[in-house]
């Protein structure tokens, strides 16, 4: 799922996406409706997350007496530390304490903190938010924040896009529980695609398809399409393939997918690749059938099956086990390609996998692992390999 809004946010390390409220609120609704206790008792970090831009600090302030929490922690990066260009100009929230430190603002961290009532209304809120410079710039990566994450029990963010693969590994150390953002492509990561295999992980409830729209910092650079500025002036971007990895357990991770039998798919499946075929697909070098759609896995077939990766959408660890990945080595191919060729028009030409618009008559696949249905007749997406349980 190739994304060019996020793609140009990573080359250019300008990956702040600042989630929407309610992406936030209906996520944790789920985790809710599952343990209405998720949350009593504990310590909630939030790792990436100024107050003054950051929705995920205010729906846990606004919330925290009714998730009866014991602590709000949120922390915020320095402007230097986030290739900050041009002149950062203070909010009147900081320039109005008495603390404020016109050096310290742009090179230093921040950390607020909730745990009281402190104005007096017999509510604890946003407004007794208490918070200070950082000694250091509010690298997750930094003894500072380490400390904090060691403290919680439970961290809630969407992490930067260009370190997603550091800041997962950063909580997975902890063995804490966590719900972060990050691109779907993450599945495929050789260092991610474990975890997942392993039950260690898995996709949060409330985003299975489409984009989801993020506001963006007024300095960032807009040239991508699916974008807009409202009203106020503020910046929004619509982002494709975003999902919620997480540790925490919701009641559509339990929930039986649907199935119909490999001869009822055949007969009745609403995809034309599968209806009125007369077996389903196999790999040339991997034993394992094809299913190109996650609502035609037949629920009677024993061996292995190639689903595309928004199956883990629909994943009951219960219902199946997932054998392995071609992206990741854990599912060895039973044979390798020594070169990688593509006839079009009887013409041989050198090619990335994919048809770049041209109908392919035969294609040879270079060495590495390729999970290819109907060799030599075409390729395929990413796949995971899943079987049932017995």
């Amino acid at each position: 799922m190739a994304n060019e809004n996020l793609s140009e946010a990573k080359k250019a390390k300008k990956d702040e996406f600042y989630t929407q409220y309610n992406v936030i609120e209906k996520e944790m609704n789920a985790y809710l409706e599952y343990d209405p206790d998720l949350f009593r008792g504990k310590t909630v970090l939030l790792p990436c997350d100024d107050p003054e831009w950051s929705n995920f600090t205010r729906y846990f302030a606004q919330n925290f007496d009714r998730f009866g929490l014991k602590k709000l922690i949120s922390t915020s990066y320095a402007p230097e530390s986030k290739n900050y260009q041009g002149f950062y100009q203070p909010t009147l929230f900081e320039k109005n304490n008495p603390q404020f430190d016109q050096v310290k603002t742009t090179t230093k961290g921040k950390i607020f903190t909730l745990t009281e009532d402190r104005t007096g209304d017999r509510e604890i809120n946003i407004d007794d938010l208490q918070w200070c410079y950082l000694d250091g710039d509010g690298d997750f990566r930094s003894m500072e924040i380490k400390k904090l994450r060691d403290e919680a029990d439970i961290i809630i963010t969407n992490p930067p896009f260009s370190k997603f693969r550091e800041f997962l590994a950063w909580i997975i150390e902890s063995n804490k529980q966590f719900s972060i953002i990050g691109n779907m492509n993450a599945i495929t990561y050789k260092d991610v695609f474990p975890l997942i295999k392993e039950n260690r992980i898995w996709l949060g409830p409330s985003i299975s398809s489409g984009d989801r729209e993020f506001q963006v910092p007024d300095d960032y650079p807009i040239t991508a399409a699916g974008w807009r500025i409202d009203d106020q002036g503020r910046k929004f971007l619509r982002i494709k393939g975003v999902r919620w990895f997480t540790n925490l357990d919701h009641g559509r991770r339990h929930q039986p997918l649907p199935l119909m039998t490999m001869v009822d798919n055949l007969k009745f499946s609403k995809h034309k690749e599968i209806k009125g075929k007369k077996d389903y697909d196999s790999y040339d070098n991997y034993d394992a059938i094809e299913v190109p759609f996650t609502d035609a896995i037949p629920s009677d077939y024993e061996g292995v099956m190639g689903v595309p990766i928004s199956f883990l959408d629909k994943y009951n660890p219960d219902q199946f086990e997932i054998v392995g990945s071609d992206a990741y080595d854990g599912s060895p191919p039973t044979k390798k390609y020594l070169s990688k060729l593509k006839v079009v028009d009887e013409k041989k030409m050198k090619s990335k996998t994919g048809t770049m618009g041209c109908v392919i008559r035969e294609k040879v696949f270079g060495s590495g692992t390729y999970f290819d249905v109907g060799y030599p007749v075409r390729a395929v997406y990413k796949r995971i390999f899943i079987r049932h349980k017995k």
